[in-house]
């Protein structure tokens, strides 16, 4: 007796303490009903409670994506035919590491740059969400990547362009670096090699024989000092010349990461390789748009929810109206995590959300049909709860198990629209597995242990009478 007793304790905790989850994510989700009530409470109480007012809660937007909140789709070709075969891969990687820099620059909320290859064409999708001066983007994207080498100024020189910069004068100029006239042409490539004695990865570049002149003449004078690689006017690497180098073949040593690198020797090359891209395809979506098609959406996923919830309560009666409830809980968890993660919703995201609801409907209706089961065997309705869960547990974790993979392979060689699908849905799937089997299973056994347990039809539709009263008698 006292360890049921405690056992239903902690369950009451755990439903307890998902309800304040709940709370406080349907506070992040709606902030406006509790800003506006604490406004309410200020104005009647202005000393507050305890000297303290009452505080807003934290506004965070919903991210939108390109087709919710309008913007710009843009797609460019990229004439890779004078790169071998084997390195395309990566110049394209490079060139998009390259346009997202100058996307960021350009003021851009979370832009989405993303390579796709396919029929012999390689292209470069960029979708730039809320951009109003479409043109400005476009000539700002569409310059092939320029990288330069550059030396220290000296002292004399940093302070008299600091100063004419203060009267508003040379304010394009570069007060610390000036040009070598070492430039990308001259670059052959660069790759990630490992030291040999301490196993940190380095980048390691081969320049052309103007190049190696060049760069021999550079390392010369600045032995000590540091040499900035820039690509598109931005310093992306700012080494320190150890030696004189004659060879030609240089290494940049550091605490690099293998992906810090990696994205290294990807900009090194991306700036080397002329790769020009063209503009082939210019979508604008408008906001107003956007708004309709969110509108819809909305509506549509209401309308599911009710005919949903509806179902469930007139078929399982009391377990459906606790899924439903589990549901709504589910629902607000999933909204919250959308923002805190954050996720960028789109309409093809919104359809990913939506059916997430089906797979943790689905969940419901395998653990209920299971209960029936067990109460139909005269079990006690505790032991039958379990029972159907313990019973149920293979067949929901299998099925989301293959969505979720499903998933994966989706946002893995997905373009943007199915990557959003394929992310909320994976969300939606773990937020589902959750409310389905942990908190529905929580407050299950806790109604179970009030006095409705005593209606056995509450329990147990589309049993036969025999079976009612069976279960009723055994209870």
């Amino acid at each position: 007796m006292f360890n049921r007793l405690s056992q239903y304790n902690k369950i009451r905790f755990a439903v307890i303490t998902v309800f304040l989850l709940t709370f406080l994510a349907a506070n992040l989700d709606w902030p406006l009903l509790w800003n506006k009530a604490a406004d309410k409470l200020n104005s009647s109480l202005p000393n507050g409670i305890l000297g303290r007012e009452f505080r807003h809660f934290y506004n965070r937007p919903f991210r939108l994506g390109l087709d919710l909140q309008g913007g710009t789709h843009l797609v460019y070709e990229a004439d890779v035919s004078k790169i071998k075969g084997t390195e395309q891969a990566d110049a394209l990687v490079g060139i998009r590491d390259v346009i997202e820099r100058r996307v960021n620059l350009f003021g851009v909320s979370e832009p989405v740059v993303q390579v796709d290859t396919s029929g012999g064409h390689h292209r470069l999708i960029v979708e730039l969400a809320g951009v109003k001066n479409v043109a400005d983007a476009i000539k700002m994207i569409g310059k092939t990547p320029f990288l330069e080498f550059k030396e220290e100024r000296t002292k004399a020189e940093t302070n008299k362009i600091l100063a004419a910069q203060k009267k508003g004068k040379m304010l394009r100029v570069d007060p610390y670096f000036k040009s070598t006239g070492l430039d990308g042409r001259m670059l052959k490539g660069a790759q990630v090699n490992f030291n040999q004695n301490t196993g940190q990865p380095e980048i390691v570049f081969k320049l052309n024989g103007e190049g190696k002149k060049l760069f021999a003449e550079i390392t010369k004078r600045n032995v000590g000092k540091r040499v900035a690689i820039y690509l598109d006017g931005l310093p992306i690497s700012i080494p320190v010349v150890n030696e004189e180098i004659d060879s030609g073949d240089a290494r940049i040593t550091g605490d690099f990461t293998i992906e810090k690198a990696r994205k290294l020797a990807r900009n090194l090359n991306a700036g080397a390789l002329p790769v020009p891209i063209k503009l082939i395809s210019q979508q604008t979506v408008g906001a107003s748009l956007g708004k309709i098609s969110l509108v819809k959406s909305l509506r549509a996923g209401i309308i599911g929810f009710i005919l949903v919830a509806l179902f469930m309560i007139l078929y399982y009666r009391l377990p459906g109206f606790l899924a439903v409830l589990s549901l709504s809980v589910y629902g607000t968890l999933i909204l919250a995590l959308f923002k805190m993660i954050p996720v960028t919703l789109t309409l093809a995201g919104i359809a990913g959300f939506i059916l997430s609801i089906g797979m943790a409907v689905d969940a419901n209706v395998l653990i209920f049909e299971r209960m029936k089961e067990e109460l139909r065997l005269g079990k006690e309705l505790h032991l039958a709860i379990e029972e159907g869960f313990r019973r149920a547990w293979s067949s929901i974790r299998d099925g989301n198990a293959s969505t979720l993979i499903t998933a994966f392979i989706l946002y893995e060689v997905g373009v943007s629209f199915v990557k959003g699908f394929a992310l909320t849905l994976s969300i939606g799937v773990l937020t589902s597995m959750f409310t389905a089997v942990v908190f529905t299973r929580q407050i299950l056994i806790l109604v179970a242990a009030m006095r409705v347990r005593k209606t056995p039809w509450l329990w147990m539709p589309g049993s036969k009478k025999k079976d009612v009263d069976k279960s009723n008698n055994n209870n």
